[in-house]
């Protein structure tokens, strides 16, 4: 039957000893340092002699507690039944390590570290992104060169996942965007007599910005984060690494199908969610000004230029292509575990719609300076 370690301090011609019993091992330390603040107090002077003659069993775990109690046991004899536990004893001292004080860091310089590395992260994550985009401009220039190398039955499929699935969720929000700008516009133009021109609000917005905008965030949350968890979990199952073993490329074999599929199913996205949208504005119109669905577009046609509606298409395929090749290139970057699948996704999701929103400032400068 196992008995608990005990100690006491004792003083043997005047030499302070610390004499142990029992059982001084890893599954015996539980509670002991309960005990230690209800035993003795520790002598006046650091013990010189560690007995261990009456301890029955002893391992590394146990001799680290007693050190601790003989003050570190630097220079103690050791008293032993056996030769053995006096030479483990002298090992442990020997290696020993002590733990280095714990440096009070400021929070200002502690906050500046972290934006260093947060910097430092974000420039090698760029450099990876820019060469993974050339090694996908290689291998798209490739299968140009060689069409029968575009997996078509692999682009069908990922376009019935990215476009007719998502075709309800982004007509259902554009269409509610639709009636807030729409109930927004008359609530504010009303104050000057202008609530006609909510037409025009309506129509810009949706066709320039928010129609492109929101698809492209649904598109991001939604099919971005699909790329990188179906890609990642290939990493995981290391399936990603026995294509290339085979001698298959997965550029071409799982990144180009979804990057192809996205850039064309975009524009059409964009296009079902303007529609979706300018539907929702002329329904609130209907209610709020007595509008006919006729007057709404008949005023739509005569008063907002085409080059409103291409603004809006031209941006989708490239949105289409960064979201489309971050969702890749996050799953690629996936390793070892279904916890960096999860982590990835959400970075994945995250640099999606911040650069979509960065590219969309860019078109709007650009097309301030054409005058569009």
């Amino acid at each position: 039957m196992s008995s608990a370690p005990t100690f006491r301090y004792v003083e043997q011609a005047d030499t302070s000893v610390l004499e142990a019993s029992g059982n001084w091992t890893v599954f015996n330390m539980r509670g002991l340092r309960r005990r230690l603040r209800n035993g003795p107090a520790a002598p006046a002077r650091k013990p010189e002699v560690i007995d261990i003659t009456r301890v029955k069993h002893l391992d590394t775990a146990g001799i680290l507690e007693l050190l601790q109690l003989a003050g570190g046991g630097e220079g103690s004899e050791v008293r032993a039944k056996e030769q053995g536990q006096v030479d483990l004893f002298r090992v442990v001292q020997a290696h020993g390590v002590e733990t280095p004080p714990e440096r009070d860091v400021s929070w200002i310089l502690h906050w500046l570290d972290e934006v260093g590395h947060g910097l430092v992260d974000i420039y090698h994550q760029i450099i990876a992104l820019f060469a993974f985009s050339g090694e996908v401009l290689v291998v798209t220039a490739g299968a140009f060169a060689q069409p029968r190398r575009f997996r078509l039955a692999a682009i069908v499929k990922q376009m019935y996942e990215v476009w007719i699935s998502a075709l309800v969720i982004v007509g259902v929000l554009c269409f509610l965007i639709g009636v807030v700008i729409a109930y927004q516009g008359v609530q504010q133009l009303r104050q000057f007599g202008a609530e006609t021109f909510t037409v025009e609000a309506v129509g810009i917005g949706i066709f320039r910005e928010l129609g492109v905008l929101l698809t492209a965030i649904i598109v991001a949350g939604r099919s971005g984060s699909a790329f990188t968890a179906q890609i990642g979990t290939m990493q995981v199952n290391q399936e990603v690494d026995a294509m290339r073993t085979i001698g298959l490329n997965p550029i071409e074999w799982l990144v180009l199908p979804r990057i192809l599929a996205l850039v064309i199913s975009m524009p059409l996205l964009v296009f079902w969610g303007n529609m979706a949208g300018l539907l929702g504005g002329a329904v609130a119109c209907t209610v709020y000004l007595d509008f006919t669905f006729v007057q709404f577009f008949s005023r739509l046609r005569d008063t907002v230029g085409i080059w409103n509606f291409y603004t809006g298409m031209i941006k989708a395929p490239v949105f289409g292509m960064i979201i489309a090749a971050i969702g890749c290139f996050e799953g690629l970057q996936v390793r070892g575990s279904a916890e960096s699948v999860g982590q990835l996704t959400t970075r994945s999701v995250v640099e999606g719609i911040f650069c979509v929103i960065v590219l969309d400032a860019v078109f709007s400068i650009i097309f301030l300076l054409a005058g569009v």
